[in-house]
């Protein structure tokens, strides 16, 4: 069975050690540090994927990837930024919303509903749509954010 040649620095190799000892980091990441750690140390494809508990293709994939980012191990072992729709509450909104929540309700309500802020917001045009639901997680978040202080807690 063929060696994948690794070659790490002492450095990054001593950074691989200290970052498996740890545990502060995803499963996954550790998983691929021991990978290039066993690679440096002459292990085979398939020794590699038994001895780190990954399958080959994992193996190869980490391989490929050390090689692609010249050789920098934190590249090599963490999670690449995941692409996706970006959020549609952005803190601008959440303080539109909070601020509409706190005014005063619209003639005729006593107090506003999560459709309404809802409403308000994409007429006033900070979004294009927005549910319910999304407004309601908003104020909850607002509600629970640390440093805020419960009705309970005395001033003085």
């Amino acid at each position: 069975m063929e060696k994948i040649e690794i070659k790490l620095s002492e450095s990054d190799k001593e950074y691989l050690e200290h970052y498996v000892s740890k545990g502060k980091h995803s499963a996954r990441a550790i998983k691929r540090a021991h990978v290039l750690l066993q690679l440096h140390g002459g292990a085979t494809l398939k020794e590699a994927s038994l001895l780190s508990g990954v399958s080959e293709a994992t193996v190869t994939n980490v391989k490929t990837r050390y090689r692609e980012e010249k050789g920098d191990v934190s590249k090599a072992i963490e999670d690449k930024p995941k692409p996706g729709q970006p959020p549609k509450i952005t803190q601008q909104v959440e303080a539109c919303i909070t601020s509409l929540a706190c005014s005063q309700a619209p003639e005729g309500r006593s107090q506003w509903s999560l459709r309404l802020l809802a409403e308000k917001v994409v007429e006033l045009g900070y979004v294009e749509s927005l549910s319910h639901e999304a407004v309601r997680k908003c104020l909850k978040k607002a509600a629970s954010s640390p440093g805020r202080r419960s009705s309970g807690a005395s001033g003085s």
